[in-house]
């Protein structure tokens, strides 16, 4: 028997049951503003944590209002018409929050039914978000397609959603750069200041592919050079947004410091590099430090006439 067709059979059941439930098989469920009345026997019959919920007379529950966390009002009403009709909404712009919900309440073939979306409906602007929620609710095969897809666009760590998630989500993010590349053998079998160098230089040469091989392989991305150079101050220089962003996600420090006290934001700075020094600041990086010079990322950028990062830097 399908996991659908035994939950059919439950929920009719339980609504046969309603007939002699009394006033006390109505609960309310509130979301913010949104309120939604819904039968307990209902509910508890697709979801195993509701019916968790009602067994155990939670104070809530047995006041006849439960109060829903972390969903919006508008995926609540979704997410109790499922539990009524057993049909996933085809909504395109729900489809992440509706799997969240459906994963928090154990409705697994609403949890399903959202993956199909997700993976439908894979985009460079929605990449990365897609993939940081399969992540987040194991969700296999819209991990699995959204690495794919982020393979064959490498543009999507270049975007604002790549950006947001390195900045709300890093560990997934993480985890999703570390399965974006099988490393090589030859990778492997560096030593550490081998993968260290080679990945400095990667990074100076913009070569996001091998970045991201050697962070798979288990660079250090907090190695330096003699000089103190990490390999974010080589992507800062060379102005490449992409390098930058994954090599962020992969936990690098923004506000390190070279030997002459310049952090990457004032290299970024120092050659006009507006995107990359954007996605320095939304990683945390400090506008105001100053290097040995005394010049702040600011100071520079002026001295250098670089408006476009002149205005970024002065904005609160």
């Amino acid at each position: 028997m399908s996991a659908v067709t035994e939950v059919q059979n439950t929920t009719t059941e339980a609504l046969a049951a309603l007939l002699d439930g009394g006033d006390g098989a109505l609960v309310t469920l509130v979301a913010g503003e949104t309120r939604v009345a819904a039968h307990r026997a209902v509910l508890a019959a697709a979801s195993p944590v509701f019916a968790a919920m009602f067994a155990h007379d939670m104070l809530e529950a047995s006041c006849g209002q439960v109060s829903i966390d972390d969903v919006e009002g508008p995926v609540l009403r979704l997410l109790v018409a499922y539990t009524y009709t057993l049909q996933a909404p085809q909504l395109p712009d729900t489809a992440a929050q509706l799997l969240s919900a459906a994963d928090k309440y154990g409705l697994s073939a609403l949890k399903a039914a959202c993956e199909r979306q997700l993976i439908s409906q894979l985009a460079v602007e929605t990449a990365a978000a897609t993939a940081v929620t399969a992540v987040r609710h194991s969700c296999p095969d819209a991990t699995r397609a959204a690495v794919a897809f982020i393979k064959d666009h490498p543009q999507v760590m270049a975007t604002r959603g790549w950006a947001d998630a390195v900045l709300e989500y890093p560990q997934e993010v993480i985890e999703v750069s570390s399965m974006l590349g099988e490393p090589p053998a030859e990778a492997r079998s560096l030593s550490d200041a081998e993968r260290g160098r080679r990945l400095r230089e990667a990074a100076m040469e913009g070569e996001v592919e091998e970045v991201r091989a050697l962070l798979a392989a288990g660079a250090d991305v907090g190695a330096r050079d003699g000089d103190g150079w990490t390999a974010l101050h080589c992507a800062a220089l060379r102005g490449d947004a992409a390098v930058v962003r994954l090599l962020l996600s992969a936990a690098s420090d923004p506000n390190a410091r070279n030997q002459w006290g310049q952090t990457p934001l004032h290299l970024a700075a120092l050659f006009g590099h507006a995107e990359a020094a954007a996605a320095l600041l939304q990683a945390g990086a400090d506008r105001g430090v100053r290097a040995d010079d005394g010049n702040t990322p600011l100071d520079i950028a002026r001295q250098q006439n670089r408006q476009q990062v002149v205005k970024m830097l002065t904005q609160s």
